[in-house]
């Protein structure tokens, strides 16, 4: 249970070379938007408590209701995005179904595969890391994946990484 308290969350009070992003997104850093988005960071984590807050306050028209805004769609919503988002890590190496032949303990986990947009059909991700699909079964939802499809059809979206039958048959368990 320690190791996967570590997955989950504990990662996250090490603090290591985790968050180098010269290391780690040297393309993004020279991206001007990217580094105007980083830079404001600040700015954009209270505008999202603060938006939901004058929203309850003007929908409502009282503190309590200002404040509710910002319980709810404020800090329950940051704190549901942040454990699903850790769940990857955490629950999707130690629950769920391993359909690929991988090298570590990655697996798929269906319960939460729709609230993380796909991205639970975890050992198809280290299956074929550069897929943009990451629900490559038949009922494997993948709500990224439709995004992605719409962005290429639209044209805001090229060279969209695909895994082919052969490769997906070849990995298969």
């Amino acid at each position: 249970m320690r190791g996967l308290f570590h997955a989950h969350m504990g990662w996250l009070f090490i603090h290591t070379q985790r968050g180098n992003k010269e290391r780690f997104a040297p393309d993004l850093i020279k991206d001007p938007t990217i580094e105007w988005v980083d830079r404001t960071f600040l700015l954009w984590a209270i505008g999202g408590l603060f938006l939901p807050f004058a929203l309850g306050w003007v929908i409502g028209g009282t503190l309590f209701a200002a404040v509710t805004g910002l319980l709810w769609g404020g800090l329950v919503r940051v704190f549901v995005l942040h454990h699903f988002t850790y769940s990857i890590n955490s629950l999707c190496h130690v629950f769920g179904n391993r359909d690929y032949e991988t090298t570590d303990e990655s697996r798929n986990l269906a319960l939460i595969a729709i609230p993380t947009l796909g991205e639970a059909w975890h050992n198809n991700h280290h299956a074929f890391p550069t897929s943009a699909v990451h629900g490559l079964g038949r009922y494997q939802v993948d709500l990224s994946a439709l995004v992605i499809d719409g962005f290429e059809k639209a044209g805001w979206a090229w060279d969209v990484v695909r895994v082919s039958p052969d490769r997906l048959s070849a990995k298969a368990v």
